[in-house]
């Protein structure tokens, strides 16, 4: 049998060892000397020299190949196709991606809207409508529609009909929940790490590890209050001896019915949500109903800002690629291991752990700082309206705005990424980036504390500040008509309105980007968009 002076690779402690590619040159051309018999010149200008690199290239680059996918078989360092085959043995799919999700607030009828119905936001993005929903006589109905364009697209502030269907009037935006991309390495590993315990019964462990698998669905959170007092967690009370389930994604029935399918029998359920699903044994009768309680989480938008050192080689994009690589690996889309840890419901989202998406980037990609907010801790909290692109404060609660800080309101009725243009302190008027239109003037009749309300111009939103005659100081709205529209609101306190002329004001969160973490609650998903990335050089 020939013999080679080649090393041979090992396996030790760590697995398939290959030998250094040096060694694996002197090797070669020790075979090559033996084969003709006396010591050859091995300069690159030669043929045995070239023969020799050439040979010992292939020879390194096989032993790569082979410790690779000696590699791939953990579920640590598994990508792509074997990490897919790893899954498969959890019978677990890669998601796909997923489109943005709008709650449209629909007006008109009594027609039905049909799946497929269009609507168009200021982006020309196309939403289609995903479950056909009738609107009554008089009135209007929420109705789910999904982005035409799997991925990550912002929530929109205003969308139009785009396919109109007769009698099918207005349309406004109520909610969404941003899309994501085909989910990545860490998170699907992350996921099949829960999906484990979704082998149990029982445990918020075992209901969490079915929701995992359910189509559809971007994140989740589960706890179980197993004493006789209620518990504060993450920034939601959970009653005595109840579990707490919080689910980003999928439908309502699917979540449910997994939730169903995990839990024990007795303890009671705490959430925003419940939904009624059945027992489907054959060994019943007729199937067996129960209410299935969860928390469908609201987004949290984070605030970022990213400084990087300047220098000759950044590019004229670079503001967009710092963008593009946070939002990917705050999604847990980031290539890198490891990888940056996803942005998930009740936990703490750390800025320096996204340091490495950006630098990868390239040399010119220095971070010299970076900083990150939200509306959990805000600077000001102020009330206000918005014509163009003037706030007007007319009270603070708490806090001084500055330039630079990001507005948002809890109704998602602030265009994302709008800021402080100029202006500084607490009440008055302050010039903004985006021109939009917050806060509602209208005629209103109060009758204890429903408030009947025409003539609307702006949209009223709940927790918004009543004011105007018959109206007593610190009124707010509890709630009203989806999409913000004429109708009857209920209120905080009692007015006595009779067709007054009456104004509100939003409740407005100032936040800037300049802490080291944010605490997310259990009820809330983390997100982040472009225009709320701030990048900079110094």
């Amino acid at each position: 049998m020939a013999q080679t002076l080649v090393p041979s690779f090992t396996f030790g402690p760590t697995g398939f060892v290959a030998p250094s590619g040096p060694a694996v040159l002197t090797g070669v051309q020790g075979d090559i000397n033996a084969a003709f018999g006396n010591t050859l010149n091995y300069q690159l200008t030669t043929p045995q020299g070239q023969l020799a690199q050439s040979q010992a290239a292939v020879i390194s680059n096989t032993y790569g190949t082979f410790q690779y996918y000696t590699q791939q078989v953990d579920p640590a360092y598994a990508t792509g196709r074997m990490q897919d085959a790893i899954g498969r043995i959890y019978f677990m799919e890669r998601d796909p991606a997923e489109p943005t999700i709008l709650q449209l607030n629909c007006t008109g009828g009594p027609i039905t809207i049909p799946v497929g119905a269009l609507v168009q936001d200021s982006s020309l993005n196309l939403y289609a409508c995903t479950q056909a929903t009738q609107i009554p006589p008089i009135g209007s109905v929420v109705v789910p529609f999904a982005c035409t364009v799997p991925g990550p697209v912002s929530v929109p502030q205003t969308v139009t009909i785009y396919q109109g269907v007769n009698g099918w009037d207005t349309v406004a935006v109520v909610s969404g929940v941003i899309g994501s991309n085909v989910e990545g390495r860490a998170a699907f590993e992350t996921r099949r790490q829960d999906s484990v315990a979704g082998n149990s019964f029982g445990a918020a462990g075992s209901i969490i590890g079915a929701v995992s698998k359910v189509s559809g669905v971007l994140d989740y959170f589960g706890y179980s209050n197993n004493t006789p007092n209620p518990v504060t967690l993450f920034g939601v009370t959970i009653p005595a001896n109840s579990i707490y389930i919080s689910v980003a994604g999928g439908t309502q029935s699917a979540v449910a019915t997994a939730i169903l399918s995990k839990k024990g029998g007795g303890a009671p359920m705490a959430g925003n949500t419940t939904v009624t699903v059945y027992d489907n044994n054959p060994l019943y009768a007729t199937p067996i109903p129960y209410q299935i309680t969860y928390t469908i989480p609201a987004p949290l938008q984070l605030v970022w800002n990213v400084v990087l050192v300047n220098n000759p080689l950044v590019p004229s994009d670079a503001a967009t690629q710092v963008q593009n690589a946070l939002i990917t690996a705050l999604a847990g889309q980031s290539t890198l291991n490891p990888a940056p840890p996803k942005a998930r419901i009740a936990s703490t989202v750390y800025a320096a752990n996204y340091i490495p998406a950006i630098a990868a980037l390239g040399s010119w990609a220095q971070v010299a700082s970076i900083s990150v907010g939200s509306t959990n801790a805000p600077v000001a909290v102020v009330v206000g309206n918005i014509t163009g692109t003037t706030l007007n404060v007319v009270s603070v609660t708490s806090g001084s705005i500055s330039p630079g800080n990001i507005l948002f309101d809890p109704d998602n009725r602030i265009v994302n990424g709008t800021s402080i243009v100029s202006g500084s302190g607490g009440v008055g008027s302050y010039t903004i980036n985006n021109p939009q239109t917050l806060g509602a003037t209208f005629t209103g009749t109060g009758a204890g504390t429903n408030l009947t309300v025409s003539a609307v111009t702006g949209v009223i939103g709940a927790g918004d500040v009543l004011s105007g005659a018959g109206v007593p100081a610190n009124t707010t709205i509890v709630s009203g008509p989806a999409g913000g529209g004429a109708g009857v609101y209920v209120t905080s306190n009692p007015t006595t309105s009779a067709g007054a002329a009456l104004t509100t004001n939003a409740v407005i969160s100032v936040v800037s980007g300049n802490g080291t973490s944010v605490a997310v609650h259990a009820n809330q998903v983390p997100q982040t968009t472009a225009p709320n990335i701030a990048v900079s050089t110094t």
